[in-house]
């Protein structure tokens, strides 16, 4: 089993400690490398602001660092495979280090983008298409049909508000996660600032525990980041910051005059944020402005409508003077990019996940409408509801090693060993199995010696009588027989003979029709005489075929003469004329002359010796 990680925001990944750590999964996990040492610093700070019991905590630090551990690391593009599960993965957009990962199961492609954007900003990337199209695309729906107002319209929004509202004595309070937009926004306000010297009196403060350490991160991944960045990283560090100071603590703030506070968290649920909302949203010169995407259920999400009264962290209610401003720099995929990067890849099956169900339900419409030709599935699954399809692949084995040296006719039947690996299939020899895997092949020598104190020409001679190959062979003064080249007979001393092969089906048939020959031999002990040098005379052996065949003749039929080089065979007052050479029968008696024919093609295969390799 494998697990991918998309990116280091907690929606992705706060459960992986517990996941790795609690449960019985013993697969590996992978991300990028800047993905990696983010989750630690969010995970870690994570614990120490999570207001819960110690018995309540799915996990601790601890448990953080033994994850650490089994974490493996991907770049973009590098291909790696795990029991045949062959993935890659592609820039994604949305955060530093987030990656879409493709993954190749028996030939099923699916794609999962995780969060993505398709429009390259101040830092990031564009998230890249794909070279080919995959069989399912499993893609995020955040924004469903909204569309996201242009980037150049949106950072002029957003630095107006800030300019008036600090330029008329106001506070500007900027709620935003520790990492991912924080650094667009970063990167926005200093290079503002430098622009218009009169507000260099005017401090910025990013207000975030992590702050420095998320800093040292983005300066340790340069390379992962747009063009633009790395060429500004070749004169100076872009995100050593001349306008902004870190802050760790309103300890450390003095609220004495206008100024610009970025603080997490982005939803205004506890933390820094909250504890400056809560300070500063009666005085209506102050602003707050929400720059991405607000969770239903936060303070974020209420106070976007303006309400009256809001309801402060410590219970009491206070009029809501400041402005709100929402202007969404959320690196989420809007409407456009998600039908125009749909409509680029063309997956014939859509899977919509992290959305909220009615926008889910409303970009599903939409799709289909875009999709119109009906060959496109689009799919919107509940949380933990499970998905299945079924997919038709023809499965082909590649010949490779000396099999692929020569094209096979059609029809042609290819021989050798099948090795399947993972989800592909490679036909070889078994000759070039220890070069195109990591088996190699063996074989096993058998041997058995057999008490036999007979002659061993019995043995011989008997041996002959049945296979068609029996070679005389001389190994280090010993008797030895070749049956078939297969099994090897040695004259091991006087009571003893011994039986040689390499095990397989065939010759281990060959080895005990040998072995029940010698131990049958050994019982009758015949007086058999051979002549040396004549059992191989051909005109010998077919006198022997000869008379027993005129015997097995008479006693099938009786009256049986020869008449010119033919068998005449008599039955009942019909004749038959038996010519052995050719085994042709002429007789006006039909019945006679199959049974003739029949009697003969029985008698010639029982008496001729096996042919093995026919």
């Amino acid at each position: 089993m494998v697990l991918y990680l998309c990116s280091f925001h907690l929606d992705h990944a706060a459960s992986l400690p517990y996941f790795l750590e609690k449960t019985k999964f013993k697969g590996r996990v992978f991300m990028t490398h800047a993905t990696k040492a983010i989750y630690k610093l969010l995970l870690s700070d994570y614990v120490k602001v999570s207001k819960v019991s110690v018995e309540d905590m799915l996990f601790d630090e601890e448990h953080i660092n033994k994850s650490m551990e089994k974490i493996e690391v991907i770049d973009f593009h590098q291909t790696l495979e795990v029991n045949g599960i062959r993935f890659w993965c592609y820039t994604a957009g949305h955060v530093l280090g987030a990656a879409m990962f493709m993954v190749d199961i028996a030939g099923v492609r699916v794609l999962y983008t995780g969060d993505y954007s398709r429009e390259e900003d101040r830092h990031l990337r564009a998230a890249e298409l794909p070279q080919f199209s995959p069989d399912v695309c499993i893609i995020e729906s955040t924004y469903g049909v909204q569309n996201h107002q242009p980037r150049i319209s949106r950072e002029k929004q957003f630095t107006d508000v800030i300019y008036n509202t600090v330029s008329q004595g106001g506070r500007v309070l900027i709620p935003a996660f520790a990492l991912g937009r924080a650094q667009e926004l970063l990167l926005i306000l200093d290079e503002f600032w430098t622009s218009h010297p009169e507000l260099h009196n005017i401090p910025i403060y990013y207000a975030s525990p992590l702050a420095k350490r998320c800093m040292a991160v983005y300066q340790t991944y340069i390379n992962s980041m747009n063009e633009r960045i790395r060429n500004q990283f070749a004169t100076k560090n872009p995100f050593d910051f001349k306008h902004i100071s870190p802050l760790k603590s309103l300890d450390e703030f003095r609220d004495v005059g206008p100024a610009v506070v970025m603080a997490s968290p982005g939803g205004l649920q506890s933390g820094l944020s909250r504890q400056l909302f809560d300070k500063w949203c009666m005085d209506k010169k102050n602003a707050c402005v929400l720059p991405g995407y607000v969770v239903e259920g936060t303070l974020a999400k209420t106070i976007i409508n303006e309400p009256k009264e809001v309801t402060l962290a410590s219970g009491l209610t206070a009029p809501l003077n400041m402005k709100v401003h929402y202007i969404s720099f959320s690196a989420h995929a809007d409407y456009n990019q998600t039908s125009t990067f749909l409509g680029e890849l063309m997956p014939p099956n859509i899977i919509l996940v992290h959305g909220e169900a009615n926008e889910m339900g409303r970009l599903k419409q939409k799709l289909l409408s875009v999709f119109a030709d009906g060959n496109t599935k689009i799919l919107t699954p509940k949380n933990c509801q499970s998905v299945e399809m079924h997919f038709n692949s023809q499965k082909t084995a590649k010949a490779i090693g000396k099999l692929a040296e020569k094209t096979p006719a059609v029809g042609e039947t290819v021989s050798g060993l099948l090795v399947k690996k993972g989800f592909t299939y490679q036909i070889m020899p078994p000759e070039d199995l220890h070069i195109f895997s990591q088996l190699s092949t063996g074989n096993v020598i058998q041997r058995i010696t057999i008490p036999y104190s007979g002659a061993f020409a019995v043995i011989k001679h008997r041996l002959k009588q049945i296979y068609q190959s029996v070679e005389d062979d001389e190994e280090l003064g010993l008797a030895v027989l070749k049956v078939h080249d297969r099994v090897t007979v040695k004259r091991e001393s006087e009571n003893h003979v011994s039986l040689h092969w390499a095990a397989d089906p065939i010759s281990d048939m060959v080895c005990d029709s040998v072995v029940a020959l010698v131990l049958n031999a050994t019982r009758e002990l015949p007086k058999l005489v051979v002549e040396s040098g004549d059992e191989a005379n051909v005109e010998e052996e077919t006198k022997k075929v000869d008379k027993i065949m005129h015997a097995l003749l008479v006693s099938l039929f009786g009256d049986v003469k020869y008449e010119e080089g033919r068998l005449a065979i008599n039955v009942d007052g019909n004749k038959a004329l038996l010519d052995k050479q050719s085994g042709e029968v002429e007789c006006e008696n039909e019945g006679l002359k199959e049974r003739v024919k029949t009697a003969f093609r029985r008698i010639t295969s029982a008496v001729k010796p096996i042919p093995l390799d026919g």
